[in-house]
C-alpha cells in the first residue's frame, strides 16, 4: 500500500490550498479514507475521511471550510482547504486502513502565515 501526498505550502490566513492524496496497492474504490494532521510536539488529530459511498465526516475545528473529495478512477483523495487560519499549521497525512493494518502516507506541510 502507498499514499503519496502533495500540496502543501505556504499560504496567509484567509487563503487556500488543496492537498491531493494518490493510493496504489488497495483496492481504492472501497477503501475508507482519511486525513489527519499533526504538529510538533502534539499527538496527530483527525482532520477529515470519506467512506466507499462517498460519507464524509470532518473534524468540529475544520468542518464548514475544508471539504473532502474522491475520485474513484484517479484513486485520488483530495482535501480543499478554504478559509484556513493559523492554527490549521501542521504536517498532513492521508491515511487507510487496510486488512486490519493502519497506512500512512508521507506527511506534507501546510503554514499558514497570520
Amino acid at each position: 500500500v502507498q499514499l503519496q501526498a502533495s500540496g502543501g505550502g505556504l499560504v496567509q490566513a484567509g487563503g487556500s490550498l488543496r492537498l491531493s492524496c494518490k493510493a496504489t496497492g488497495v483496492n481504492f474504490r472501497i477503501q475508507t479514507l482519511a486525513w489527519y494532521r499533526q504538529v510538533p510536539g502534539q499527538e496527530r488529530e483527525f482532520v477529515a475521511s470519506i467512506t466507499s459511498d462517498g460519507h464524509t465526516n470532518t473534524a468540529d475545528s475544520v468542518t464548514g471550510r475544508f471539504t473532502l473529495s474522491r475520485d474513484n478512477v484517479r484513486r485520488t483523495l483530495t482535501l480543499q482547504m478554504d478559509s484556513l487560519k493559523p492554527e490549521d499549521a501542521a504536517v498532513y497525512f492521508c491515511n487507510t486502513n487496510f486488512r486490519g493494518g493502519m497506512y500512512w502516507g508521507k506527511g506534507t506541510q501546510v503554514t499558514v502565515s497570520s
